[in-house]
């Protein structure tokens, strides 16, 4: 896999941000393979709404964002409301996310996300256009990346560094229980406590561990008054699914 974007492709256009948009698009089109089925990917036709990618054997589309410098903390998108009917919708893509270094232009990392990690949640409203603004009244959003556990993280490149096709697909693989989850509400317990956990940074944890979450975990869900059985019933259910362990007097332990 070539970690360093194509400049001489996009030597034609006079745009910046054309330009990246590009070479990003052309690495992704000649580097990258589908996550959920290893195919290579085919790109839309430009302008396609929903997504810039599709895995002709599996189905699966992708939508491409790139930027300068680190992932950070949020991700800008486009229209929030278009942003929160696709969520709820069959017509959502997996997310494709690209950072780059200049002036090299070598690929920093690049990772995807799977769709059924995004959840209402983690789109953040931004405040609307001024009326004196082109497209006054405008509302964006941003994705709220800390809202996503690592675990939904697959990275094919990460600081430089590629991973091997079968560490990608493995990883991709281990978010299947995420995938089986239909019920939002549920879903979003799942992600936080899911969250809180790997924020711990131990192998072997306690359940005194997760607890120490619980303001934030309340203001999350502030319709919920009993925010620590509800963790309980979480860590049941993360065990069911294999991601953690019981190990015995109020200690879990991750597994994958």
């Amino acid at each position: 896999m070539a970690l360093r974007l194509p400049v001489s492709i996009a030597q034609d256009y006079s745009s910046g941000s054309q330009r990246i948009r590009v070479m990003t698009e052309y690495w992704v089109n000649h580097s990258v393979f589908c996550p959920n089925c290893g195919s290579n990917l085919s790109r839309f036709e430009n302008n396609t709404p929903v997504a810039d990618f599709y895995c002709g054997s599996c189905r699966e589309e992708y939508e491409l964002k790139s930027k300068y410098g680190a992932v950070g903390k949020k991700v800008m998108d486009g229209a929030y409301d278009t942003m929160i009917e696709r969520l709820i919708s069959d017509n959502n893509p997996n997310f494709f996310f690209l950072t780059y270094n200049k002036p090299g232009f070598e690929v920093r990392n690049f990772l995807s996300i799977p769709k059924y990690f995004f959840i209402p949640d983690i789109i953040e409203r931004r405040n609307a256009l001024s009326a004196t603004a082109r497209r006054a009244g405008w509302v964006g959003c941003n994705i709220v990346m800390s809202g996503i556990p690592e675990l939904g993280k697959i990275f094919y490149v990460q600081n430089g560094i590629a991973k091997s096709r079968n560490e990608v697909m493995d990883k991709w693989s281990r978010t299947e229980f995420v995938k089986n989850t239909h019920d939002i509400d549920a879903k979003g317990w799942m992600l936080d406590v899911l969250v809180c956990v790997e924020k711990i940074k131990k192998e072997e944890f306690s359940l005194d561990n997760v607890y120490a979450f619980e303001a934030y975990l309340k203001s999350r869900h502030p319709l919920n008054n009993n925010v620590r059985a509800k963790i309980r019933q979480q860590l049941q259910f993360l065990r069911d699914r294999n991601v953690v362990e019981f190990v015995g007097r109020g200690k879990y332990r991750m597994k994958i």
